[in-house]
């Protein structure tokens, strides 16, 4: 398990939240810029992976819930 996916979805949000901050005050060095884009992108990936997980739960919740009352 990487560092990345051992992020809480919080955290992962707040830390994009605040590249998404710095890159649209600018100012920094196309490399800068590169490598926060590239950092978004992982974070991006990382809040995506836990929303993916809470809307299966969501789904089987109902489902098993659906089965319960047939």
């Amino acid at each position: 398990m990487t560092d990345d996916q051992k992020l809480t979805y919080e955290q992962a949000r707040t830390e994009l939240a605040g590249v998404v901050e710095r890159l649209e005050t600018g100012g920094s060095s196309l490399e800068e810029s590169l490598s926060l884009w590239e950092r978004g992108e992982k974070l991006a990936d990382v809040c995506q992976t836990w929303l993916d997980g809470a809307r299966a739960r969501i789904e089987e919740a109902r489902a098993a819930r659906t089965s319960a009352s047939d």
